[in-house]
């Protein structure tokens, strides 16, 4: 469940469209690890001063940077730039297009270091990289189940293959909700109390029915019946109904515990007959309805101590 090692090469990977990454040295340093989510700009390093300095991060070279280096001579800026290197640094980006010194270049081949060019502010692109940073390296884990939007509420469900997860989830998304992913879902963590499920990238946007087999949601239903990702609200488990227990099918969603997040769990027995479509559906609903303070178990219950309470007072 821990977050796997993330490479420059995978940073690349997810912050090259919203940041306009280009690599200037190609597939140099693309296997380097990234240790540490922050971003870093190197002002007082360039200076000779390393006492603090975070060699760990990504490096971002802005105006401020770059205009300091322009001012030294080419001796200076090499020495300057090779103490830098000489750390082993993940990479080293530079915003808003401005032209690369030679002697970077050459120290970025010589220490085998990926070197990456972006045209946005120097500020916006460290905001954007440091979010694509925190999701690539929040704690993850993979589960085996099916993942829709349904009314806002993200819900997870689950249960033994054949049970029907994915034929309640076509019936689902016949009713305009949303498909996130089919049986192979990614979850992962990034604040306390925050689960965000999401697809592979690999079974994207399809779904699996026994009988019929692969489908491909967006050609059938249109591009707003799936999406990328989703937070976790709701764990629905499916279990057949002789497996069941009278104390697991008692409708209280007892929390279980998702990479140290507390996620509502119902169970919900299987059995020939039940529309589990519509009742995974009331079960999203409900939800939704508790987060804004409506609780029907919790007031029917009060209204019944309620009602007792003003009997034994007669």
């Amino acid at each position: 469940m821990n977050p796997s090692a993330v490479t420059v090469k995978d940073f690349f990977d997810a912050a090259k469209e919203k940041t306009q990454l280009e690599l200037v040295t190609g597939s140099i340093g693309l296997e380097r690890i990234i240790h540490e989510a922050a971003i870093h700009r190197p002002g007082l390093a360039l200076g000779g001063f390393f006492e603090h300095f975070a060699f760990r991060r990504i490096q971002v070279l802005g105006l401020a940077e770059m205009d300091y280096l322009a001012s030294m001579s080419a001796k200076n800026r090499h020495l300057s730039l090779r103490r830098i290197f000489e750390h082993h640094i993940p990479c080293i980006v530079v915003c808003r297009n401005r032209i690369i010194h030679a002697e970077m270049l050459d120290l970025a081949r010589r220490y085998r270091t990926t070197l990456m060019r972006s045209p946005m502010i120097t500020g916006k692109f460290v905001n954007a990289a440091t979010m694509v940073m925190e999701n690539l390296m929040a704690p993850q884990m993979t589960v085996h189940g099916t993942m829709l939007d349904i009314m806002g509420i993200g819900v997870l469900i689950e249960g033994k293959p054949g049970i029907g997860k994915s034929e309640a989830a076509l019936v689902l998304v016949t009713r305009r909700y949303t498909l996130v992913a089919d049986d192979y879902t990614i979850l992962r963590r990034i604040a306390p109390n925050t689960i965000i499920a999401a697809s592979s990238p690999i079974t994207r946007y399809h779904l699996e029915i026994r009988g019929i087999g692969i489908i491909h949601i967006p050609s059938l239903f249109g591009v707003a019946s799936v999406r990328n990702e989703k937070e976790l609200d709701l764990i629905v488990t499916l279990k057949r109904i002789d497996h069941c227990s009278d104390r697991s099918i008692d409708g209280s969603g007892q929390p279980r515990n998702i990479l140290g997040a507390r996620i509502p769990n119902l169970i919900i027995p299987v059995a020939p007959g039940r529309d589990l479509a519509s009742i995974i559906e009331v079960a999203a609903l409900n939800e939704k309805l508790k987060r804004l303070g409506h609780d029907a178990a919790k007031e029917l219950d009060d209204k019944i101590k309620a009602y007792l309470s003003a009997k034994a007072n007669r």
